[in-house]
């Protein structure tokens, strides 16, 4: 469940980058609604995906840098993961386009912020459900 959650926050967090930022838009595979909210979803998708391995593992290996520049180089390392699921969903043919890597670093930072409110939300809500079922299990 908190898997299939995280990915219609990026899904949602990426929707609303495109419309934010000039420099990144959504090419979906076919001309139709439906085509579009799969490929959002499937972006989600690669973006937990690429964030999880390739960002942790760059993560692990480059704390110091992070240590050094007080965290400022996790913008470059966000914009570089952004490009990376832009380059990996033009392989399949469909996807994420980014005009440049500055579009890509201005991408990464707003979806890191779009990503952290919906999450909040999402959160809220979902610890709210299962309250409120806890609760009604013990009457």
């Amino acid at each position: 469940m908190r898997f299939l959650l995280s990915i219609v926050v990026n899904a949602v967090a990426l929707w609303l980058t495109t419309l934010i930022l000039g420099g990144v838009r959504v090419e979906p595979y076919a001309d139709t609604v439906v085509a579009l909210v799969v490929t959002y979803v499937l972006l989600g998708v690669i973006w937990g995906v690429v964030n999880a391995t390739i960002g942790s593992l760059i993560r692990l290996v480059g704390f110091c840098f992070y240590v050094i520049t007080l965290g400022l180089i996790a913008l470059v390392v966000n914009g570089f993961l952004f490009w990376i699921v832009a380059w990996v969903s033009e392989l399949m043919g469909f996807g994420l386009a980014v005009d440049n890597f500055w579009w890509a670093i201005g991408a990464a930072i707003v979806m890191s912020i779009l990503t952290a409110i919906l999450g909040g939300i999402a959160k809220r809500l979902t610890d709210r459900r299962s309250s409120a079922d806890r609760s009604s299990k013990e009457r």
